[in-house]
């Protein structure tokens, strides 16, 4: 079984879920303020991926409706650069396109404020942190269900002592 880490990379935020390659079910994990450096970014994540066992890290990657990469996904590429390093677990690529709207969408709209009015400051920061957590589940998902498929896609391995011969 392998233990994943999802990453949704934000300029100010990181939304993490979880998953196995066993369990096939990518949960929300926690909404990370992004530090003042990559490094900084990966201390933090260590201690997660050690508490959690993580074996292997997913990260999206913020492509263009087109499906080019533009200046959001070479800065993603250039964190994961300065990150893998110093986490030293593999690192794959997810396209993360449209997962913060899908999540909004699996979230609802955001709560109002007091008395109906516009939501405040601490309402507004919540709801994000949780489209974060969320958009991260569905890019790990993606990866999980990908590899699900791959995995019985494969004909089944006969081991020589299963067979009669």
């Amino acid at each position: 079984m392998t233990r994943l880490l999802g990453i949704d990379l934000g300029d100010r935020r990181m939304g993490l879920a979880t998953g196995d390659t066993e369990g096939s079910v990518a949960r929300p994990l926690s909404t990370l303020r992004r530090r003042r450096d990559a490094a900084a970014d990966a201390q933090t994540l260590r201690q997660i991926i050690d508490a959690e066992s993580i074996d292997e890290v997913i990260v999206g990657l913020p492509l263009e409706a087109s499906g080019a990469e533009g200046p959001q996904a070479t800065h993603t590429r250039a964190w994961v650069a300065a990150v893998e390093v110093l986490l030293a677990l593999p690192v794959t690529y997810r396209d993360e396109r449209l997962t913060s709207h899908l999540a909004e969408a699996r979230l609802g709209p955001m709560k109002r404020g007091r008395s109906g009015g516009p939501p405040s400051k601490t309402q507004r920061d919540a709801y994000r942190a949780r489209v974060d957590r969320e958009a991260a589940a569905i890019i790990l998902q993606d990866e999980l269900d990908t590899r699900a498929r791959r995995r019985s896609s494969m004909p089944p391995v006969i081991h020589p002592q299963e067979t009669d011969t």
